[in-house]
């Protein structure tokens, strides 16, 4: 959605609005540009990688991930969720244990180390939130947030075709 007007209008000149006017492209930038900070500052202060830590992050929050669910959780790719997976687990920080709904499938869990450095993770995680949002009121970001809940919402309701 461009700025305040729907994706599909026109502007009065009969055009659609540039790509930046975009909503989906804005959050993708704010995105890019929180991740280019966000690897930094994990890889200093936690000694991971960003998508490392994305997945230190989801495995701690979201109990009895499998490679599948921890992909969709830290938005990364399969290969790349089983790969820094397979890190974490070399490292000592979370454990592969078969799945008790099924067999052929394993669930991710934090090691006790595991959850100490989840704990540094969530905590950087809370700090670069609040920088982000620092530009915004507290009205604001109650309203923010409420609106990204409707909008994360309306897309989860919307076929996989209109979902983007």
């Amino acid at each position: 959605m461009p700025g305040s007007n729907a994706p599909r209008r026109r502007g009065a000149s009969g055009q659609l609005p540039t790509l930046d006017r975009y909503l989906t492209y804005r959050l993708h930038m704010l995105a890019k540009l929180s991740d280019r900070a966000s690897h930094d500052l994990y890889l200093r202060e936690c000694g991971l990688p960003l998508g490392e830590a994305r997945c230190l992050a989801c495995i701690g929050s979201f109990p009895s991930l499998t490679v599948n669910d921890l992909a969709f959780q830290a938005n990364l790719d399969k290969g790349q969720a089983s790969r820094a997976a397979a890190s974490l687990v070399a490292q000592g920080l979370a454990r592969k244990e078969a799945s008790p709904l099924d067999g052929r499938s394993v669930v991710l869990s934090l090691t006790p180390a595991g959850r100490v450095r989840w704990s540094q993770t969530m905590k950087l995680i809370d700090e670069r939130n609040a920088a982000i949002f620092d530009c915004l009121t507290p009205d604001e970001r109650v309203l923010l947030g409420q609106l990204f809940d409707r909008l994360l919402e309306h897309a989860r309701r919307a076929p996989d075709d209109q979902a983007t």
